[in-house]
């Protein structure tokens, strides 16, 4: 796996690209490449606040390589700020923007309808394990991710378990031996839930110092 920054063409925007080849399955809730299959690449690009294309896979699928299917998210955070952490042989790679957090099940209307999620930035978390696993595994560690991102997030004093447009990744091998669980209290979910804990609060802490200025 090849992690690459690059900026988009007649801008100043950059993305995080992953380059994995084949042999890995990945689950992810993106716009591009979303659920469960085969991927050989990740893409976490920045795009402008109060981003309005209507376009956005698109846009996206013109951002990544033009080789293998892959994943694509967007995010209003300074990609460049990402977060990498580790555990046991997993990595866990966050880009955090919080400037509109907020709570998963709040009252209709709570969140303002005119702030478009791009303008107000995201959590994307990317997760790498060396371990094949089944579906339902995978679908697991989603909740696992969204668990540990939700910890950090009110352990640093945000008021939300996240914001309006987070997106995940989780990649593992194709082949192998297959974990059949990944909640946090398994030996892959547990280290994934510790390395994506501490990239998002590193993450929160960092962004909040430096918008408290």
């Amino acid at each position: 796996m090849k992690l690459t920054y690059r900026v988009e063409e007649g801008t100043r925007l950059g993305a995080l690209l992953w380059e994995f080849g084949p042999g890995w399955r990945m689950i992810s809730s993106a716009m591009l490449g979303g659920g469960i299959g085969a991927r050989e690449w990740v893409l976490n690009a920045q795009v402008v606040a109060g981003y309005s294309r209507m376009d956005p896979v698109d846009h996206l699928v013109s951002l990544g390589p033009d080789r293998g299917d892959g994943v694509g998210m967007m995010t209003a955070a300074s990609v460049d700020r990402y977060v990498r952490a580790r555990d046991g042989g997993v990595e866990a790679y966050a880009t955090v923007g919080l400037r509109v957090p907020t709570w998963a099940a709040a009252p209709e209307g709570h969140v303002d309808p005119e702030l478009a999620p791009m303008r107000v930035g995201t959590v994307n978390i990317v997760v790498v394990a060396p371990v094949a696993m089944t579906d339902a595994a995978l679908v697991n560690t989603v909740m696992t991710v969204t668990e540990a991102k939700t910890q950090a997030l009110v352990e640093t004093g945000f008021a939300g378990t996240g914001t309006a447009s987070d997106a995940v990744c989780v990649a593992v091998p194709a082949e192998g031996p297959q974990e059949v669980f990944g909640g946090p209290r398994s030996e892959w979910g547990a280290r994934i839930a510790r390395a994506v804990h501490t990239a998002v609060r590193r993450g929160a802490e960092t962004w909040r110092h430096r918008h408290s200025k």
